[in-house]
């Protein structure tokens, strides 16, 4: 019988979850993920979680909750850096501790470092260790990572080809997915912000899907190559220490330079301090870069922001965004 691991459906899923998805079928291990984000997902997770985790933290807590009778083991690596640049926030690197310190009767973590900072082998050393642990040999594991970059790098492809992560995994897995396609003459909206709080569509509240349904032409993040993100984001004074921030103030210089976007639009979530700081710097280099012609819109989240509210507040947005469009 195969070996499954559980793979929570939260923070690096919807940057990393395809590698390692692909390594661990290769080694003829079974991934299961947890299920779409719902609020007893989210109300189990904060009612376990620290009282002052940000709403991925906890978020993350709900998912390994729903994983922890359906599997043998449950993959929480400790992510550290994917390239020398930058390093992951401080509950990225703790995670594994946290989780065990916080939910009990869970079975085994399996928690190996990733640090892809140290050479230029990137997650092998990440997947020898897994292979060693899970008495696999080299051989195998050797051929298991060289599929999930095959894997990591068509779904890199899609996603600079406009497509949303969960549409890209879709057409990964062979399923039928309309491919990405702009209404000219639309509104044209940068959506920026952490991959794990924009594309849960339940914490998020859906904001792309509503913006959608407006009419609006989206842009995000993943669009963009990262190599870019992080040439663009050497323009500040001092490199972020982040990973993740890096790459949204990145994003943010690459659409300031592009002349069709009409505004930016920041999620960010409540009680994140370095998603603070960078929505800061992202307002105030709006506003310097456009000349106070650019509009920027921040949207907190957290386990209490209302549906209504931000529907509200997107339709003002993009109302304001069409007349200004009518009084050019």
């Amino acid at each position: 019988m195969a070996l499954h691991i559980g793979f929570p459906r939260a923070l690096i899923y919807y940057s990393h979850f395809p590698f390692w998805q692909a390594y661990f079928n290769r080694l003829g291990i079974e991934i299961v993920t947890s299920p779409l984000t719902t609020k007893a997902i989210l109300d189990d997770g904060a009612r376990e979680a620290v009282a002052d985790a940000c709403i991925p933290i906890k978020l993350y807590h709900g998912h390994v909750l729903t994983l922890k009778d359906k599997v043998d083991a449950i993959f929480i690596p400790r992510m550290v850096r994917t390239n020398k640049r930058a390093t992951f926030c401080p509950k990225f690197l703790g995670l594994p501790d946290m989780v065990r310190a916080t939910l009990a009767h869970l079975p085994p973590i399996i928690d190996l470092q990733v640090d892809a900072g140290r050479g230029l082998w990137g997650l092998w050393p990440t997947c020898r260790g897994l292979a060693e642990l899970l008495g696999c040999s080299l051989w195998r594991a050797w051929s298991a990572y060289r599929e999930g970059r095959h894997h990591q790098h068509a779904y890199q492809k899609l996603l600079l080809a406009g497509y949303l992560p969960l549409q890209a995994m879709a057409k990964l897995r062979g399923e039928a997915v309309e491919a990405p396609a702009r209404e000219p003459g639309a509104l044209n909206l940068a959506v920026l912000g952490y991959p794990y709080q924009v594309y849960d569509q339940y914490i998020s509240l859906d904001i792309i899907g509503k913006l959608k349904k407006m009419g609006v032409n989206v842009w995000t993040m993943e669009m963009v190559h990262p190599a870019r993100l992080y040439r663009l984001s050497s323009r500040l004074p001092k490199r972020l220490f982040w990973h993740f921030s890096n790459l949204v103030l990145g994003a943010t210089y690459h659409y300031l330079q592009q002349g069709n976007i009409d505004g930016i639009i920041h999620v960010t979530a409540f009680g994140c301090g370095p998603d603070a700081m960078v929505d800061k710097i992202m307002e105030l280099d709006i506003r310097k870069l456009s000349r106070g012609q650019l509009p920027f819109m921040s949207v907190s989240i957290d386990e209490q922001t209302g549906d209504a509210g931000i529907t509200t507040r997107l339709e003002a947005f993009v109302d304001m965004l069409h007349q200004r469009r009518g009084n050019r």
